[in-house]
């Protein structure tokens, strides 16, 4: 269809909008003037506007050219189909190929009318092509989730020469040669790109004894990608510690770096950290999503009363507030968005982290530096002269920086931090075990909160289903009620099968009041702390999980799965 056709078509489409009373005739022809003027589609022009949604115009339009709109959210895609179609034509005419039958391709367009896309898929797929109509953004979606780029990176990596010693171990001018072949370039290029599309917030580079491994971690869980030749190893990692500004001579020490990498219009900072192995180097990259940064408190799972208490304990002057959890269960996140809440203009803050992961607007941050003799507790103790009212300290890990952080919280300092512990009473029985007296972790301590992370059900495939008999009387014993059926995701294209998408928080907060320091000072148990703690009203993080279940967001499974050594 040529352009005249195509302007015909579109008009007939804004009629039956006319019609649908979307919107009028002079928005119409203004959109239809300004396509015009600027080159641009009209649709577009409507959409931009908010007139009509997406979802609307497919819909008409597939109306108006008598074929089907389809939603990419449901819509199974065949393994076989994408095989016909490259990547490049999949981008270039915006088309997800999504079944075979009799010698026909059935593909999802955004414009069905395109004939120059249609004949081109006709040769190069050497089928007869049926569009249907899709939105925009679900196709984009689709062609991501579609298109991995594992044999891209297998092809590429096939292309560099082998130069491996008889030992299977590059020397240093061989490694040195092969960071700057182009293929390395490009495979690791695909690498992360892929790592960003699929939600991975780390990459693990894993040299096994004939073959490296490659998995991402996504929402929480490790997921097997890629199983490269182990020839390739040296050079990939060596081309890695290049882009993080590390030295690519030294294999057997630890060591740190960060990539500022570039995804179109995009940009995402990866922390890099190498460790030696039996099987040579071993490479993980945590990809920072910068979006974590700016969450607000509401949006991390808070139950509301929680949130409450918790918020209170943000606007005390002086005093420490602590979060506590294993490895990876959102205890930084939680922090930034604390500082997201505070009054950066009107008071102080400054962080100590290691590493600095995010930046923020009127926040003094400090890096860790041990090779420079800053660390936790020199850090902290140099910001106590730096006039602060609130200070951030990443973790603490020592004894050191546990006494220097009670100092500050008792000399009118607001110290929020992160302790490794399983639940709000055990972080007491953590600070004296790093050698805090009973007495200072009690008039220091204003409040503790304890979290997990857990996976959010997928919106696009979640439906009740009967659940099995211990999720149904672990679900029955807290929450006091009788249920058979739970929402679960089924799977689908956009959870990639799991039945999840992205993770919420569950969390345990203790306000520190009087009894419970009485119980402190007394060397009351941590089942002493946590009984006194819920006759005062502190749900469990047991309790919160099963609240979230009850509201949809998770599964009985997940609770289980982060929450069953709570007591």
């Amino acid at each position: 269809m040529g352009v005249t056709g195509y302007t015909t078509l579109i008009r007939s489409v804004g009629e039956l909008l006319i019609e649908a009373d979307l919107i009028d005739q002079a928005q119409l022809e203004s959109a239809l003037a300004i396509a015009a003027r600027d080159g641009r589609r009209m649709e577009h022009v409507l959409v931009e506007r908010g007139l009509v949604s997406d979802q609307q115009l497919a819909v008409f339009l597939g109306m108006q050219l008598n074929i089907p709109c389809i939603n990419l959210k449901r819509q199974s895609v065949d393994p076989a189909a994408l095989e016909l179609v490259p990547e490049w034509a999949a981008r270039k005419y915006s088309v997800v190929p999504l079944d075979i039958s009799d010698g026909t391709l059935v593909v999802a367009m955004e414009d069905p009318t395109n004939i120059e896309a249609l004949d081109d898929l006709a040769v190069i797929t050497n089928k007869i092509i049926k569009p249907v109509v899709a939105i925009p953004i679900d196709i984009q979606e689709a062609i991501d989730r579609g298109y991995k780029s594992g044999s891209e990176i297998e092809k590429q990596l096939a292309a560099i020469p082998a130069r491996a010693t008889a030992a299977g171990v590059f020397d240093s001018k061989s490694a040195a040669d092969g960071v700057a072949d182009a293929p390395i370039v490009r495979a690791i290029d695909l690498m992360i790109g892929q790592a960003v599309r699929d939600r991975a917030s780390d990459v693990h580079i894993e040299p096994e004894e004939d073959c490296l491994r490659v998995r991402y971690r996504i929402d929480g869980i490790l997921h097997e990608m890629l199983s490269l030749p182990k020839s390739v190893h040296a050079p990939l990692i060596s081309r890695m510690k290049i882009m993080a500004g590390m030295n690519i001579a030294e294999r057997r020490r630890p060591q740190d770096g960060q990539i500022t990498f570039h995804m179109g219009e995009r940009q995402v900072d990866i922390r890099v950290a190498t460790a030696s192995t039996v099987n040579g180097e071993m490479m993980v990259l945590r990809v920072l999503d910068k979006s974590f940064a700016f969450l607000t408190l509401p949006e991390l799972g808070f139950l509301p009363e929680a949130l409450g208490q918790y918020g209170k304990m943000l606007k005390l002057p002086f005093g420490m507030v602590l979060t506590s959890g294993p490895t990876g269960s959102g205890k930084t996140t939680t922090l930034y968005a604390s500082l997201n809440q505070l009054d950066s203009i009107g008071r102080k803050i400054i962080t100590i982290e290691d590493p600095v992961e995010y930046h923020f607007a009127n926040v003094n941050q400090i890096q860790v530096n041990t090779q420079a003799g800053v660390s936790f507790a020199t850090g902290l103790r140099a910001c106590m002269r730096l006039d602060p009212d609130v200070i951030l300290v990443g973790e603490i890990r020592d004894a050191e920086t546990a006494q220097t952080a009670i100092q500050a919280a008792l000399t009118g300092h607001l110290v929020l931090s992160s302790v490794h512990a399983n639940d709000t009473a055990t972080v007491v029985f953590r600070l004296i075990d790093l050698g805090v007296e009973p007495f200072l972790v009690a008039q220091a301590i204003a409040g503790v909160i304890a979290q997990r992370m857990v996976r959010r059900i997928c919106p696009h495939c979640a439906r009740n289903i009967l659940a099995s008999p211990e999720e149904r009387l672990l679900y029955e014993e807290e929450m006091g009620e009788e249920r058979a059926e739970f929402l679960y995701g089924s799977g689908c294209n956009f959870c990639a099968n799991t039945g999840y998408m992205g993770r919420t928080g569950i969390y345990e907060v203790m306000t520190v009041s009087e009894s419970i320091r009485r119980t402190i000072l007394m060397g009351g148990t941590a089942d002493d702390i946590r009984e006194r703690a819920h006759e005062e009203g502190m749900v469990s993080l047991w309790r919160c999980g099963m609240t979230t279940v009850k509201s949809g967001r998770t599964t009985p499974y997940e609770v289980l799965r982060n929450v069953f050594s709570i007591g």
